[in-house]
């Protein structure tokens, strides 16, 4: 099935490949956020990139779903279906996330104003304001790598935690196979006693068998003189 685009499976590709961009731009931009660099002219082009990604996203969800619905088959209707509402569903929550760092981003660029706006009217010392703007984006960047640090920490400890997990069930594996081991030993040999008894015994009954034959011999002779 073709349109104005292309086919539907050319289209879907084309809105995974930008959904893919969307989501890369957003964490670049969340990253800047906390960065010493936030606040300039790439934040605010990148900001514009996505957007327009987002945007462009949504007008090819609206040409699957024109194109899916002349699908005749019911089962391929219903599989375009869920992958356009699952695109449109992405494209909705990346278009919310970048709404709230836009909010924050004016947010912090009006304080800093103000801020810069107080600080200059005090002393009219504008490299003192820069300087203290930088120095609140550093700090919020160390804030930052501070937290993933630890969450990294945390990460390590549940690993070893796993590890030493691991160690004790395989412990506990081995004590259970060597007590099967030693089980079977034990039974193993009372097993050989039983045999070493049945072999006794069978050799008492043949020598008594040989000493009654012999006997049965003598006296069958006896008798025939």
């Amino acid at each position: 099935m073709e349109g104005g685009g292309g086919t539907l499976s050319e289209i879907h590709q084309s809105a995974k490949k930008l959904l893919l961009r969307s989501r890369d731009g957003l964490e670049r931009l969340e990253r800047l956020e906390y960065s010493a660099t936030a606040g300039t002219g790439a934040e605010t082009e990148l900001s514009f990139a996505v957007k327009k990604d987002i945007t462009q996203i949504q007008s090819l969800c609206v040409e699957i779903e024109r194109l899916w619905r002349s699908v005749t088959a019911k089962p391929q209707r219903d599989l375009w279906k869920r992958k356009v509402e699952q695109i449109a569903e992405e494209a909705e929550s990346l278009r919310a996330s970048l709404d709230k760092y836009n909010l924050r981003h004016q947010k912090r660029m009006r304080e800093a104003n103000e801020r810069a706006e107080l600080l200059g009217r005090a002393n009219g010392d504008s490299a003192h304001v820069l300087r203290i703007f930088d120095e609140e984006a550093q700090a919020l960047h160390s804030v930052r790598a501070s937290a993933r640090e630890l969450e990294n920490a945390n990460a390590i400890g549940e690993a070893i935690l796993s590890s030493i997990h691991g160690q004790r069930e395989r412990l506990k594996s081995a004590h259970r196979k060597a007590l099967d081991i030693l089980n079977t030993v034990g039974i193993s040999n009372s097993v050989l006693r039983l045999i070493e008894r049945r072999n006794r015994v069978d050799q008492w009954i043949k020598y008594a068998g040989m000493l009654l034959t012999v006997i049965f011999l003598f006296a069958f002779v006896y008798w025939r003189h």
